[in-house]
């Protein structure tokens, strides 16, 4: 009877064990930032949270009509490369701070280039004053804040970071737009990194 109880309290108590953990086996954690989200509730269930919208990124990228194979494979090597990047922190002073922060900008990354939430605003900027020199900010409330940046046929993705002043976001390879009000400076990515300043033109 003794051994049947405990049975029955493991068959319970595995399931909430396993979702207390991060999505990756903790007896095959390596890295220091694998093993310090195997010891940290909190970072594992962020690490649940960004598996997630993984998980529903790749599910819209399966749903293209065009590109969908390719698409897919770009995301799971991109993924493949931002796991590389977290599992660099080692190098950082504050190993728990710089893994969170990995996880916080992955989510945003993920949630704006995908769209998988509603958007909670569209900005239309005029730059170099000039109509045609257009940059459309779309942003949504992630828990680091982040926006989808399209500018002609470019797309890239940012995240709120501090700023004496305004909102700035940054995104990828040094491109960051600069919100003060109804004015902005943005700049386009490396190694060009042109600024415009530029005038809201529509919000939504």
């Amino acid at each position: 009877m003794r051994r049947l109880l405990i049975f029955l309290c493991l068959c319970v108590a595995s399931p909430a064990l396993a979702q207390d953990g991060p999505s990756f086996d903790c007896g095959k954690a390596e890295s220091s930032a694998e093993k310090l989200i195997c010891g940290d509730a909190a970072l594992a269930a962020l690490d649940r949270r960004v598996s997630d919208r993984f998980a529903a990124a790749l599910a819209a990228a399966r749903g293209l009509d065009v590109g969908a194979s390719q698409a897919v494979d770009e995301l799971r090597a991109y993924q493949r490369g931002w796991i590389k990047g977290r599992d660099e922190c080692w190098k950082a002073d504050d190993l728990r701070a710089c893994v969170e922060a990995a996880y916080l900008r992955r989510e945003g990354a993920l949630v704006a280039q995908w769209l998988l939430e509603e958007p909670t605003g569209t900005a239309f900027w005029t730059c170099g004053e000039n109509p045609a020199n257009e940059v459309v900010t779309t942003f949504f409330d992630t828990e680091l804040p982040s926006l989808r940046f399209e500018r002609g046929d470019s797309v890239d993705t940012g995240s709120l970071q501090p700023a004496a002043s305004g909102s700035k976001y940054e995104g990828s390879f040094g491109r960051s737009i600069w919100i003060k009000g109804e004015e902005a400076t943005y700049r386009e990515p490396d190694p060009d990194g042109t600024s415009f300043e530029c005038v809201l033109r529509q919000q939504q």
